[in-house]
């Protein structure tokens, strides 16, 4: 599946949160997280389809949180969206080991496709 869609501004937390989640993705992923996500409203709604669910005792969390593998620029990524957010449905944050934005000069409304 192919998801399109353009670069947007988060509220500046998921910093905090990706540090909280980092350990079970090194351990389970073999990935050291990028302390960041980078946020994505695509052109339709989307509904995760979660590889696995990390539950609020793994992390020390208060809710689950939904993770999906995907691809952003050929690299491995996931997608996660936490039990209770923010964010409408057409806009996901995605989660790895590189600022996507430094790496690939991205910006607000440039467009990016992402595989799933």
């Amino acid at each position: 599946m192919i998801l399109k869609g353009k670069i947007t501004d988060g509220r500046g937390e998921a910093s905090f949160w990706v540090k909280k989640i980092e350990k079970v993705f090194k351990e389970k992923e073999k990935i050291e997280l990028f302390h960041g996500t980078l946020n994505v409203r695509t052109d339709k709604e989307y509904m995760l389809d979660p590889c696995w669910i990390l539950s609020p005792e793994e992390y020390g969390g208060t809710q689950k949180v939904f993770i999906q593998k995907c691809k952003l620029f050929g690299n491995n990524s996931y997608i996660v969206r936490a039990e209770k957010t923010i964010h409408k449905t057409n806009v996901v944050e995605i989660v790895s080991n590189i600022n996507f934005r430094e790496k690939y000069n991205l910006k607000n409304e440039d467009e990016v496709t992402i595989t799933i």
